[in-house]
């Protein structure tokens, strides 16, 4: 892959990540109090929920930061992945068949970035392992 298209998608997908944590950490109660209102009638349990729904703005934050500078950049893009996947399980308990595309997207975005990690040239990752 060419090295500028990977740097595109990484930004892309960073910008996506870090804007998601950004905007959810501005009104961090209201986000949490709305995803276990969401999860109400679900199977999984508020005990559950409540403490996700607080740990995910900054986890989207911090996955998108390291993606936009290129810092441990594999481990970032595997992780997006690995939450990607939690997003869509929670997705399907509630039925929430719009949010599933969007995540989907995400999730194949994380896939074509980790399939080929080794054209992540322009990251600081390169920077401290020369």
């Amino acid at each position: 892959m060419n090295t500028t298209v990977f740097l595109l998608l990484r930004l892309g997908i960073g910008i996506s990540m870090f804007g998601h944590g950004m905007i959810r950490l501005t009104k961090l109660n209201a986000f949490s109090d709305w995803m276990v209102g969401s999860f109400a009638k679900s199977v999984l349990p508020a005990m559950l929920i409540r403490p996700f729904s607080l740990v995910l703005p900054f986890a989207e934050l911090g996955i998108g930061l390291l993606l936009l500078v290129g810092l441990f950049t594999e481990t970032a893009v595997f992780s997006g992945a690995v939450l990607m996947l939690v997003l869509i399980f929670g997705t399907t308990m509630v039925e929430n068949w719009e949010a599933l595309p969007s995540q989907l997207i995400h999730l194949a975005y994380f896939g074509l970035l980790l399939q080929f990690i080794a054209s992540n040239t322009w990251a600081i990752d390169k920077i401290l392992n020369k």
